[in-house]
């Protein structure tokens, strides 16, 4: 099986030179993504808003090419504080409720954009 683009016009379009995610040997490999509305392609404020905007972005990828968070097997989460830790992981939680994946949570200086939070995953795809 070769590599193959994943593209959701329901999630924020990549702002630089690469893709939303890409699929191969049976796992989807999603970009770090940011929390951007992808209607109004603004950025929404504050952790919460933040933090739910880029997991429902991340669904949205995953369930356009069938599969789900519950299919998540790693996260990397990239903050700009790790004060905001305890409100992200209360977040992250309700998200991940049925399968918690492995997960890195790592305190950044800056992120693109100037946002709070970035998170990228690696989830298995339905082998149907």
């Amino acid at each position: 099986m070769s590599k193959k683009v994943m593209e959701s016009s329901k999630a924020p379009q990549a702002i630089g030179p690469y893709c939303q995610g890409v699929m191969h040997n049976g796992l989807a490999f999603l970009s770090g993504m940011l929390p951007i509305d992808a209607e109004s392609k603004e950025v929404v404020e504050g952790i919460e808003k933040q933090t739910e905007q880029i997991l429902e972005n991340l669904k949205h990828v995953l369930e356009d090419y069938g599969s789900s968070l519950d299919q998540v097997l790693k996260t990397t989460i990239y903050l700009k504080s790790m004060g905001d830790f305890q409100t992200v992981n209360g977040i992250y939680g309700e998200y991940f409720a049925n399968a918690v994946p492995a997960r890195s949570c790592i305190e950044v200086s800056r992120l693109p954009k100037d946002v709070l939070i970035e998170i990228e995953l690696i989830a298995a795809l339905d082998e149907n």
